[in-house]
Formats: C-alpha cells, structure tokens, sequence
C-alpha cells in the first residue's frame, strides 16, 4: 500500500545572526547590568551553583567507581602477583591499597594485625600503591620481590617496613629484609624482575579506574572505603560484608 506523505509548510529556520539581532545593543547591555546586578545583590546563587555543581560530580564519580568495581571484581580479589594475609581460603577478602611511606597507612597497620590474629576467616590481600616518592617505590618492589621469593615472609617484612620510620631507600630495606630473614641477594635481583613492575603498574591502573585519590584505601564486599580505619570499622565492614 502507498500513503501520501503529508505537505508540511518550510519554515526558515532562525540563524545565530537573527537571535542576536533580536535585541538592540543597549538592550543587550540592559540585560547584562541586571544580571551582573542581580549576582551582586544575590552571591549566594553562585556558591549554591557550585555547590550542586560539585555534588552532580562526587555522584558522578561514584557511579564511575562503582562500576569499575563491578567489572574488575576478579582483578581487585584474585590476581596471583597480589601478596595475601590472613585465611587464603576465608569467607570474606579485604583488599588494600597502601604506600609504605603514608602516615595513614602506618596507622591502620595496628588494627589489620588484631583484625587477622582474632578473626581467622579474613582473607587479606595487599596492593602496593606507592604513590609518595622514590623510597614508595623501592619498598614496594622490595616487597613484591619477597612474596614471590619467600611469600611465607611477606607479612613480616611488609609489617617491619610499615613500622620503619625515616628514609626507605635500597639500602635501609635490604637491612630491613634481611632482619626478617630474607635473602638479601635474591630480594634485590627480584626487584629488578619485569613481574614487579607490571604489578606496581596494574595497581596504579586499576587505581585510577578506581577513583582512589590516595592511601589507604580499602574494598570490602561491594564497599570501597577510603582513608584510614580503625578496628572497630574493620570489623563492622567485614561483619556487612557476611550479610551480603
């Protein structure tokens, strides 16, 4: 079957040039001295502006992260380069991202090493984000090294470098390393292995795509909490996490 299309009459559509000559000059600027007066008399527009502005972008970037926490669910728990604490098999996985050089991060140690010895079905896994300098970066390849050299050791050499206070430079963590009963030879040829650079790498990644603005940060369940917590907090979001 054929239908006639139906005639619609053209209507020129309106030009820039047309809108802007649809006020006079004076009356352009008529307009913009009330509007400029209307800002003056009234500042409290601009900063509720801004304020919404900066409440659609947190709300934005939530949404941001909480999808890309969706989608990188098995690289966050299961990579293999990850060292891991605690039960290897637990119910519920607490992830980490920390810099062995961040105040914060130095403080939660603490309340990590209570949650692991009085809840023996946390499953603790560490991403390196050294985000803090030279010596961030050196610490954490140093700890690499030693999860894939004696990864029964990891725990106390990330523990005796957590507690270390001043320079993290190569020499002050093969001292360190060597305390804990590391090799020192084998720790300071595995941070030089391409395996620990590309790890350091996919955490910085998945980071960013993560939205984590700094150290540490912690994902537990669905949750990412950033900055630091105390024992008390850790359990409740491990406690959330057995509900869900």
């Amino acid at each position: 079957l054929l239908f006639a299309a139906p005639a619609f009459a053209a209507v020129p559509a309106k030009t820039p040039a047309d809108a802007a000559s649809a006020l006079s000059e004076g009356q352009s600027r008529a307009v913009e001295a009330l509007v400029k007066q209307y800002i003056l008399d009234h500042p409290e527009v601009i900063i509720e502006s801004m304020q919404n502005y900066q409440i659609r972008q947190q709300i934005a970037e939530q949404e941001a992260a909480t999808a890309a926490l969706a989608a990188s669910r098995d690289e966050i728990k299961n990579d293999a380069s990850a060292p891991v604490a605690g039960n290897p098999k637990g119910d519920v996985t607490i992830v980490e991202f920390f810099d062995y050089r961040c105040a914060y991060c130095k403080r939660v140690l603490p309340s990590v090493r209570e949650l692991l010895e009085s809840d023996k079905n946390v499953r603790y896994v560490f991403k390196e984000l050294p985000i803090l300098g030279p010596d961030s970066v050196t610490a954490s390849r140093a700890a690499l090294a030693a999860w894939k050299i004696a990864p029964e050791k990891y725990f106390a050499f990330h523990t005796a470098l957590m507690e270390s206070r001043g320079e993290l430079g190569e020499e002050q963590v093969l001292q360190i390393a060597e305390k804990v009963g590391l090799d020192r030879k084998k720790v300071k040829d595995g941070m030089a292995a391409p395996e620990v650079e590309k790890t350091i790498q996919r955490n910085l990644e998945l980071a960013q795509k993560l939205r984590i603005q700094g150290t540490p940060a912690f994902i537990v369940g669905d949750a990412l909490v950033p900055g630091a917590v105390d024992i008390e907090q850790l359990k409740d979001m491990v406690a959330t996490a057995r509900k869900g």
